[in-house]
C-alpha cells in the first residue's frame, strides 16, 4: 500500500491546526514557513503531525531555506522506503 501525502492535505492541517488564514494559502508549495507568515510553533505542530500521522521524522528545528515543497518531498520519500525488519 502506498500511501502519499497530497499538497492539498498539507495546506489544509496549515491553515486547519497552524494557523495559516485560509486567504493567505500559497498557489504553490515552493513557500517557507516565514513567506507565509507562519512561526516555529506552526513548524512544531507540522512536525507532530507528521511524526504521529506518518511516523516519520522531520528535523527538530526548519533549517533555513526549508520548503513547504521540501518538507513534502521528505515525508513522501520515507513513505516510499521499504520498512526494514
Amino acid at each position: 500500500m502506498s500511501m502519499q501525502w497530497t499538497a492539498d492535505e498539507l495546506l489544509g492541517f496549515l491553515v486547519e491546526q497552524a494557523g495559516l488564514p485560509p486567504e493567505d494559502r500559497p498557489a504553490d508549495l515552493d513557500v517557507t514557513f516565514t513567506d507565509i507568515g507562519l512561526d516555529s510553533l506552526a513548524y512544531l505542530q507540522l512536525q507532530a503531525e507528521v511524526q504521529s500521522r506518518f511516523d516519520v521524522e522531520l528535523p527538530s528545528e526548519a533549517p533555513e531555506g526549508l520548503t513547504l515543497a521540501d518538507i513534502m518531498a521528505t515525508v513522501n520519500n520515507a513513505l516510499l522506503q521499504p520498512e526494514l525488519a
